[in-house]
């Protein structure tokens, strides 16, 4: 091996000025290097390199400098197949900072092709499937010849299945017709997985054979587990997708029909497949889980189905529609056991008030009582448990349980203690009778119980709970002194001690609890009494400072817009907010741009002068749309307003966000196409909170969060509809 071939050029590559995952890549040469010494040696690079190179399916600037290295390294016979895996996946990989631009990635790989197909033929199988898999994810129809002879060639059945996927991604006008011959030739099991995936994915009818073939290979693991990278490796889950993707009723219809039939396999792995699948499609399709809730529902009574653990988080993502489930989950939890609260928290989200009942009855006797409570009360916070004596004195036995078991710094006590604060917090003067209790635990963590105690304080224990929370914000951690004077000011009006401690942090060592934007963000709401922390508000403000952290520059965003109220002069929150604008721009700190446009969206007219940065903020989509807000409320708003955010909205950039800035822009602002768009928003199967912004994997509250946004843009459209008629023409959005 001629090392000087393989490394020629490695030195003329300014390392130092090229990023991996971990900062500047000057270490890259080295471990390129060390991949031709010995095996301890180069097995250490390799996974270095891994590391660094390619981060969560990230590529860096640094991989793809990497990227010819690799590639003859492979070819010289170093460690192949592992080699060519990795350039597989950078070719596969996120662009991230590549000087090439989107897909830069994939072309650095595929100007390595002369490198890489000629291992398309070499002897070891691990070493051709590589080749293929690297040279398939460049899509370059420039592999689509040598592919294709090697496929009438090979005769290992997962080499001819990676060479059918691969062939998919470099010739995708093919695809169809090489995945209905595959099926029709009777490959192998891994090739007829592709072949069917292959075929959704090029928008082949989809068939009942296509349907019964797919159901024949499940469970679909251990054909795919480890052979197959991404979507490739859950088949079933991947086809259901690409035809809900289709958009119209006879694909929808097969998509459910394909998710039924492998619910009711007789295989448990496989129908814990098609579980996955299901869930997948209610959070894809808004028609889904009416539909496929009959399916899931029967499966919590069938004795044989082995993961129902599994199956929980499934019906309570289909809320109302899991209602005939509830019988069997009250089963689950009067039976105890393992999943006893876990279905409890699941009957709490189909039908709260049953829950509620099935809670409050199984707090019996005292040891259970201590134990259904602590145990289950992070779970249940949010159940409607109405007060109720019994349920009173039983929360009160916990809480003296807890304070008696107190652990300093337990999560698990502070957890739940704090939950079954927040019940008596709700029920305010009822709950007095727990004073006593909460004020042991309030003892033990102020923070997390100040507020409870204030909360349930009747008019007789209000100087001794008064004297309590003084001496406690006078002396401790910062936190504790914050919520203890916090409190007291709730519960007195006294500002004194609270001011004390705003104080004392503006000019003390930064708390990561008591932060400055949290300093600042209650000291704006102390009006003529806070006027003494003014200097030292002003005096903490960082964006004059080159490269100023993101935090700092959110407490600077609270901090103008509590200087405003305490001195009662917008100007100096414009000022402020107009020299934080100023320092984010061109920087990843969305945050701050967003609370800024929040801020300055509060003031109104009188931020006018802040016109031309929120502007500034329309080109960039995460932020379009509470800019848009912004503008409108100072009264700039821009031309297309409405446009612009539906872009977005279309585009799942910051759905709620978008909702928000149509409000704010009122029913009238809506031309009939605009309305139009929005209608297809609320109405299409497809949801529209599908993926939060840069996440890969679908949010586990997107059934929720899509009603409410449905919800909202149908309640807007209503009002269209009415001013339409009327002849009305006030917008609502005009008195936000």
């Amino acid at each position: 091996m001629d090392l000087e071939r393989v490394f020629v050029g490695i030195d003329a590559v300014r390392w130092a000025a090229v990023e991996h995952a971990f900062g500047g890549a000057e270490d890259i040469p080295g471990l390129l290097r060390a991949l031709a010494g010995d095996d301890d040696e180069s097995s250490e690079a390799l996974d270095e390199l891994w590391g660094v190179l390619l981060l969560q399916g990230t590529v860096y600037e640094a991989g793809i400098a990497a990227v010819p290295f690799l590639a003859r390294l492979a070819a010289a016979g170093v460690r192949p197949a592992e080699l060519l895996v990795l350039l597989g996946e950078i070719a596969a990989g996120t662009d991230e900072g590549a000087p090439a631009g989107p897909g830069g990635c994939r072309a650095a790989v595929a100007a390595r092709l002369p490198l890489i197909l000629p291992l398309v033929d070499h002897p070891d199988v691990r070493t051709r499937r590589a080749a293929v898999r690297a040279a398939g994810n460049t899509a370059d129809p420039a592999a689509l010849a040598v592919l294709d002879s090697r496929r009438a060639e090979e005769k290992d059945p997962g080499v001819r299945a990676e060479l059918l996927a691969a062939l998919a991604r470099v010739d995708p006008a093919g695809a169809a017709r090489r995945a209905e011959d595959a099926l029709a030739d009777g490959e192998g099991a891994e090739t007829r997985i592709v072949a069917l995936t292959t075929s959704a994915e090029a928008g082949a009818e989809w068939t009942p054979a296509h349907r019964d073939a797919l159901l024949t290979l499940l469970p679909a693991a251990p054909l795919v587990t480890g052979r197959f990278a991404g979507e490739y490796g859950v088949p079933l889950t991947y086809v259901v997708e690409l035809l809900l993707a289709r958009d119209n009723d006879t694909d929808r219809t097969a998509a459910y029909e394909l998710v039924e039939s492998a619910l009711r396999l007789a295989d448990g792995d496989a129908r814990a497949e098609a579980l996955w699948a299901a869930e997948h499609a209610c959070l894809i399709s808004r028609a889904a889980p009416p539909r496929l809730a009959p399916a899931l529902v029967a499966l919590i009574d069938d004795p044989t189905f082995p993961h129902t653990a599994s199956l929980l988080p499934v019906l309570e993502q289909l809320g109302d529609h899991a209602a005939a489930a509830a019988p069997a989950l009250t089963a689950l939890v009067e039976g105890g056991g393992e999943l006893a609260d876990r279905a409890l928290e699941v009957l709490a989200g189909i039908t709260p008030r049953r829950a509620a009942r099935l809670f409050t009855r199984d707090l019996g006797d005292r040891g259970r009582t201590v134990a259904v409570l602590v145990e289950r009360a992070p779970a249940l916070h949010t159940l409607p448990l109405a007060y109720t004596p019994e349920l009173l004195n039983a929360i009160r036995i916990a809480l003296t349980s807890i304070d008696t078991g107190w652990i300093p710094e337990h999560p698990a006590a502070l957890l739940s203690g704090h939950r079954l604060a927040r019940w008596l917090t709700g029920w305010g003067g009822l709950a007095a009778a727990a004073l006593p209790e909460l004020t042991a635990l309030f003892r033990r963590a102020p923070a997390e119980f100040a507020r409870a105690v204030v909360a349930v304080c009747p008019a007789e224990a209000r100087q001794e709970t008064a004297a309590l929370l003084r001496r406690t914000a006078a002396a401790g951690r910062p936190a504790d002194r914050h919520a203890a004077a916090d409190a007291l000011y709730a519960l007195t009006g006294e500002t004194a001690p609270l001011v004390d401690v705003l104080r004392e942090a503006l000019t003390g060592a930064p708390d990561a609890v008591l932060t400055r934007e949290r300093v600042a963000d209650t000291a704006g709401g102390l009006g003529s009494e806070g006027l003494v922390l003014v200097p030292r508000l002003r005096a903490g403000l960082a964006f004059a400072t080159e490269g100023a952290p993101g935090a700092e520059l959110l407490a600077d965003a609270a901090t103008g817009v509590a200087l405003g109220r305490l001195t009662r002069d917008p100007g100096e929150t414009v000022a402020v907010l107009d020299g934080v604008l100023a320092a984010a721009a061109g920087r990843d700190v969305p945050r701050v741009a967003a609370r800024c446009a929040g801020a300055a969206a509060e003031l109104g007219p009188g931020a006018r002068p802040l016109a031309p940065a929120l502007r500034a903020l329309l080109t960039e989509s995460a932020l379009a749309p509470a800019a848009v807000t912004a503008l409108h409320a100072i009264g700039t708003p821009p031309p297309d307003a409405a446009g612009i955010v539906l872009d977005c909205a279309e585009r799942n950039v910051d759905p709620p966000g978008c909702l928000t800035a149509l409000e704010w822009l009122g029913a009238d602002a809506l031309t009939a196409a605009e309305a139009a768009r929005l209608a297809a928003l609320a109405e299409r199967d497809r949801r529209v909170l599908i993926r939060a912004p840069g996440e890969r994997a679908i949010r586990s509250d997107t059934i929720r969060s899509d009603d409410e946004l449905r919800a909202r843009a149908r309640a807007l459209l209503a009002a269209r509809r009415s001013r339409t008629v009327t002849g009305a023409a006030t917008s609502p959005g005009g008195g936000r």
